[in-house]
């Protein structure tokens, strides 16, 4: 059985420069275009932008 396309796996990359990386599922019928969260990073200790990587 196929992985359903619609919500693909995605890598949300820290924005802060550390390499830190979450991964999730996105709609991409709500979400055509890149997704961008505010999350923590362990790394620096404090919430930063995280942008979905392709």
């Amino acid at each position: 059985m196929a992985r359903n396309e619609l919500r693909p796996v995605i890598k949300l990359r820290s924005t802060a420069g550390t390499g830190y990386t979450y991964v999730t599922r996105k709609n991409r019928r709500n979400d055509p275009e890149r997704l961008t969260l505010r999350k923590y990073d362990p790394i620096v200790r404090r919430h930063v932008t995280f942008r979905e990587e392709r």
